[in-house]
């Protein structure tokens, strides 16, 4: 694509592996009530935005629910508030097979988790996909239940979770790029050697928060590590992201905001190392569309009038651990302060340092933790969409569904996505990895920090420009 081309909009599409999508839908007839546990279902979906070009069906996922004083609310399980769940990674292979092009995004926390596990996980993934396989980096969700479900009884605060995350990271990438030599691989049926003993390296860790010593047991995969995305976008989220994500989740609400975190995003990236393209950004996005703008404007009406406030308090509660119930309305919303999701908090503070708390759960109830909401005609939304990308520099957008069944993206994919290609801003994906689709290559920029890494933590890193030669 030559510099006078307009940007090619990365496509990708957000979904959850329980009965709604966010706030309670699933018994509106659109909902995924009655599908959502049937795997039929998701390939059906993922064959669909395979067909129409999408370059990845991202899955957010949790161990843990909503809480209120360490206990379940009855809106949880009654409504099905982000409950109950499957874990949308083992239907990762069969939505691979079904599909030649879609790549998969999947959530998995540094929290609970241990390295070696996750690696491998990711690896085989990469493998059964061919280099169609990404990873959602997260510290943890629904912090509080996930740590009694686990038995974890070492608590972190925010910023230290971040740290346990850089050590978790680290040990994940040594095994992906640093215990197998490229050629180590051999498969040689003359000499009976599978594998060269002289090209196998020991990852040795013995850090902080992490130990892990031995071969990582799977040969390099077609992008060696998956596609690092992170969606935090605190402080210290963002500045862990411009250390290691190749793509950020941002929840951009409006034009300004989201240039102001594409901007700290990259340069932060800047200075450790990078290029500023080494970092894709994608904005969540809602769109209501239909024939006419009165039709959209209807139907988003609609939509918005089967969202409960209690509802919309107990989700606010189980990402943040703060019932705006039980606090006066009239507190300022940048005076609380918690160590599960401050993401959220920051996001309403800093778009209205004096927005006050009846105001946030009332907007809370019809965005909830969604992106720009855009609802009009084809030509509206795609007038709107393109001024976004043009206007704040991301580089794609991930559709967020309303009633949770696939009509909102049925109706994008017929109205909207032709408008998108006739003015050359969507299209067929090239390369065959999602890597390649996201950057244009297949394995890690040679900027990467993984490649300062070594097998063991005791060495000193290298030269910020020494890639890996196999990255070459």
């Amino acid at each position: 694509m030559s510099a006078d081309s307009p940007k090619r909009i990365l496509l990708g599409a957000f979904e959850m592996m329980n009965p709604n999508n966010g706030m309670p839908t699933w018994t509106d007839p659109r909902g995924r009530g009655d599908d959502w546990d049937d795997l039929s279902y998701w390939l059906g979906l993922a064959t669909m935005l395979d067909a129409a070009g999408f370059d990845f069906l991202f899955f957010a996922d949790t161990y843990g629910y909503a809480t209120l004083d360490g206990r379940m609310p009855d809106e949880v399980a009654a409504h099905g508030i982000q409950f109950p769940a499957l874990d949308p990674m083992l239907a990762i292979p069969a939505l691979a097979h079904a599909t030649s092009q879609l790549g998969f995004v999947v959530t998995s926390p540094t929290t609970v988790e241990k390295p070696y596990g996750t690696a491998r996980r990711f690896a085989t993934l990469d493998r059964f996909t061919a280099g169609r396989i990404g990873w959602n980096v997260v510290t943890g969700s629904s912090q509080a239940t996930t740590d009694e479900l686990f038995g974890v009884t070492q608590k972190l605060s925010h910023d230290e979770r971040y740290d346990a995350a850089d050590e978790f990271l680290d040990t994940c990438l040594r095994f992906w790029e640093h215990s197998w030599d490229e050629d180590a691989e051999v498969r040689d049926r003359s000499r009976g050697v599978y594998a060269d003993p002289s090209m196998l390296h020991r990852v040795e860790v013995n850090g902080t928060y992490q130990r892990a010593q031995g071969v990582f047991a799977v040969p390099p995969t077609p992008q060696r590590t998956p596609v690092l995305f992170q969606a935090g976008t605190s402080d210290r989220g963002r500045a862990y992201a411009a250390r290691n994500a190749e793509a950020v989740f941002i929840q951009g609400q409006s034009i300004p905001t989201a240039a102001a975190h594409v901007a700290d995003i990259r340069a932060q990236a800047v200075a450790q190392g990078r290029r500023p393209e080494d970092v894709k950004v994608i904005t969540g996005m809602t769109v209501t569309v239909a024939a006419t703008e009165a039709e959209a404007q209807a139907l988003r009406t609609e939509y918005e009038s089967v969202l409960g406030l209690d509802d919309a308090a107990v989700m606010f509660a189980g990402i943040t651990g703060i019932d705006l119930t039980g606090i006066d309305p009239d507190t300022r919303v940048a005076d609380l302060h918690t160590d599960l999701g401050q993401t959220l908090i920051n996001r309403y503070a800093r778009t209205n340092p004096d927005i006050r708390v009846r105001a946030v759960l009332d907007q809370f109830r019809t965005k909830a933790i969604r992106g720009f909401q855009i609802t009009g005609s084809p030509e509206q939304v795609a007038d709107e969409i393109i001024a976004i990308v043009d206007g704040s520099g991301i580089d794609g957008i991930m559709l967020e569904p309303t009633f949770g069944g696939p009509a909102s993206y049925e109706a994008f994919i017929e109205l909207v996505l032709p408008i998108l290609i006739e003015r050359g801003r969507a299209g067929t994906p090239e390369g065959a990895t999602l890597r390649e689709r996201l950057s244009g290559s297949p394995r890690l920029a040679p900027t990467h920090r993984a490649h300062r890494l070594t097998a063991t933590d005791a060495s000193a890193e290298a030269s910020v420009t020494a890639p890996l030669a196999a990255a070459t």
